[in-house]
């Protein structure tokens, strides 16, 4: 027996049930009810598609059922971990300024290509554009780093450095990103909503946080969730974050196998 994600009804994603049947992702929903994942927005502000994942409304703001937010969590990263166990490739993209470092911070430790600052219409759909000037970025930056750049005047090598700086705001997090990723995880559909319409166009799936503002059905993998609080969004990021390490420990190891076969051979 299989199980398949009720979600992914284009390219359904598929999970052999040996995978699902050890999963413990340690959800706590009294832990997700401190840092304030339950709180949406003002009742005014609401998306008739949140309606399935609502508790009710306190003070005039929507509260998130947190049982449903635990279900649709767990879809969520039992979908990451087998991209990551099949060494895919999962973007993530969180802009919000309050949660941006975070991001970075996060991609970086898990190995992930990343946008956390302003999404560039086209990242996807002219990704052809996008690369080519990603590579005179890395360009550049080989040219500075074995100092064929010092016959420059000091005025120049200051612009240069500061069209570095700019590239580095725009692409760093996805200088190595040779190729459109298998899916997208969005920290918030309703900032990021050009990328989520791109990625969508594109047929790459899409992992994201909805709050009760936002259409949760432009996700395949919906996580119902305050995307404004950090200490919501660093939970799910911790959780995730979990997943991804363990998938690729795992990953690691089964590659050490297969090598130590090759050489008993």
């Amino acid at each position: 027996m299989k199980k398949v994600s009720r979600l992914s009804q284009g390219n359904i994603f598929i999970m052999k049930e040996k995978d699902t049947e050890k999963i413990d992702f340690n959800i706590d929903t009294e832990e997700m009810a401190k840092v304030g994942l339950h709180f949406g927005h003002k009742s005014s502000k609401f998306h008739p598609k949140m309606k399935p994942y609502l508790y009710g409304i306190r003070n005039s703001v929507h509260i998130i059922d947190l049982e449903k937010t635990k279900e649709k969590f767990k879809e969520a990263l039992e979908f990451i971990q087998e991209l990551i166990k099949e060494n895919k490739v999962l973007l993530v993209v969180g802009t919000k300024i309050q949660s941006k470092d975070l991001v970075k911070g996060f991609a970086i430790e898990c190995g992930l290509p990343y946008v956390s600052e302003r999404w560039l219409g086209g990242t996807f759909t002219n990704f052809e554009v996008i690369r080519k000037r990603v590579g005179h970025f890395k360009d550049l930056e080989e040219k500075k780093a074995k100092g064929e750049l010092d016959k420059y005047t000091k005025k120049e090598r200051a612009e240069i450095d500061h069209e570095l700086k700019k590239f580095e705001r725009k692409f760093g997090g996805i200088r190595n990103l040779e190729r459109l990723p298998d899916a997208v995880f969005v920290l918030s559909m309703k900032k990021d909503a050009l990328a989520v319409k791109e990625t969508r166009e594109k047929n790459i799936k899409v992992i994201g946080i909805s709050d009760t503002d936002t259409d949760p059905t432009l996700a395949d993998y919906p996580i119902p969730a305050n995307d404004d609080a950090l200490g919501s969004v660093k939970y799910i990021l911790e959780k995730v974050k979990e997943v991804i390490l363990k998938a690729k420990e795992k990953a690691n190891k089964e590659k050490e196998k297969e090598k130590e076969k090759e050489t008993e051979k």
